[in-house]
């Protein structure tokens, strides 16, 4: 039986994953802001099933949740950092304070939290760390700069953490969900510019309009994804990206074209800036 640390679980893919996990037989820490909704949704599994209070922002709640999965389990082997909302909208119209938040729970949150569990899977020589990016962490979109950045920011980190632990057992994978039907989309959740700027004004409007259209319409099932990580966990090798979904399948080969083609086009340009050799 594995132990599973979940966060954001009391909807979406973190609920998906906890009911998955749960169902396999796996214990679950599944923490959330408001973990009666947990609750709620998972029944029959007290036994396996620790529905926590934790927002990752929080680093007094990190320690106390990560202490409470140690104590009931003995053991973490599997994080997953699903925490995180939308923060969209033209760079321009978005506060460096609104900046702040986005960054906070979507980066800062997931650093923080796996630093608190990855002792725990160095002192059990095993472990697997998942982030949930986002297509946005593989391209840019217009309108969802910031939150293209933060799911960036932990695309990265993934890739370099994952040579540091792989000494220790651990494994890392970065997750690049396309669009999932989940309530990303909705009011609760996702979050717009603090202003308007006269000059974005008309292309905001048609953005927000097509995501409201799109809104519980998406191609996704976060219950196959759920599934899909059952598979990444029991692989001797997982991947350190892994996108999910169609729409990401497209967008990973597309951007790997486009980077052979970029490369190639301005190659003579790049090698020009080494020292010639003596």
């Amino acid at each position: 039986m594995k132990t599973w640390f979940i966060t954001g679980a009391n909807r979406g893919f973190g609920l998906e994953i906890a009911r998955t996990a749960l169902a396999a037989g796996d214990a679950v820490v599944a923490t959330a802001r408001h973990p009666h909704e947990i609750e709620a949704a998972l029944s029959g599994f007290a036994d396996r099933l620790l529905p926590l209070r934790l927002d990752v922002t929080d680093s007094m709640e990190i320690a106390s949740a990560v202490g409470a999965a140690k104590e009931r389990f003995g053991q973490i082997d599997i994080l997953v950092n699903n925490a995180g909302y939308g923060q969209l909208g033209a760079f321009e119209e978005i506060t460096g304070e609104t900046v702040a938040r986005q960054f906070a729970t979507n980066v800062f949150g997931v650093f923080d939290l796996t630093r608190a569990i990855l002792p725990i899977m160095r002192a059990q020589r095993a472990g697997h760390v998942i982030t949930i990016s986002s297509i946005a962490g593989m391209e840019g979109f217009e309108g969802s700069s910031i939150y293209c950045a933060t799911k960036h920011a932990v695309s990265g980190w993934s890739e370099g953490l994952r040579h540091e632990v792989a000494p220790f057992g651990i494994k890392v994978t970065c997750v690049y969900p396309g669009r999932f039907r989940t309530d990303f989309l909705d009011s609760s959740s996702v979050r717009y510019g603090d202003f308007s700027i006269d000059d974005y004004a008309a292309a905001s409007a048609n953005h927000r309009q097509a995501l409201d259209a799109d809104n519980h319409r998406q191609i996704g099932d976060p219950a196959k994804l759920a599934a899909a990580l059952m598979t990444l966990v029991a692989a001797e090798q997982p991947p350190v990206w892994f996108g999910a979904g169609s729409d990401a399948y497209a967008i990973f080969t597309e951007k790997s074209r486009a980077l052979a083609e970029n490369a190639e086009r301005w190659k003579s340009l790049t090698l020009s800036t080494d020292f010639q050799a003596s």
